[in-house]
């Protein structure tokens, strides 16, 4: 049994949000979901938090998700972060790689989302 876990999903797409919320949700009702919709959101509303699993778009206005992730890892050395982008360009994986952010590339399905939720929970 896999225990409750808090995630917070990073997206300027509210599409985006909604679908990585609901796929995680329907495997694991339990767990607490956070949502913002930019770098600048994400950092306030961590503020406090514990937070376990994260996922984060790379292209959002103002800090992108590579230099929110390198944040967050300062923030939460032990938790889980993927950058969720349709960028899947070498440099772009090596960046996440060298930040030990997880690629997932999009479009987003519940393939990947679950693919990286299970074998990070």
């Amino acid at each position: 049994m896999v225990k409750n876990k808090t995630v917070l999903v990073v997206d300027d797409s509210r599409m985006a949000r909604m679908m990585i919320k609901k796929i995680i949700l329907s495997h694991y009702p339990d767990w607490e979901m956070l949502e913002a919709q930019s770098a600048k959101e994400a950092l306030q509303l961590s503020e406090g938090k514990s937070i376990d699993i994260m996922t984060l778009d790379l292209n959002m206005p103002g800090m992108d998700g590579l230099d929110l992730g390198a944040e967050m890892r300062k923030r939460f050395p032990n938790a889980d972060i993927s950058l969720v982008t349709a960028n899947i360009q070498e440099a772009v994986q090596q960046k996440a790689s060298d930040e030990r952010l997880t690629f997932v590339p999009k479009p987003i399905t519940e393939e990947r989302i679950m693919g990286y939720i299970q074998a990070v929970a």
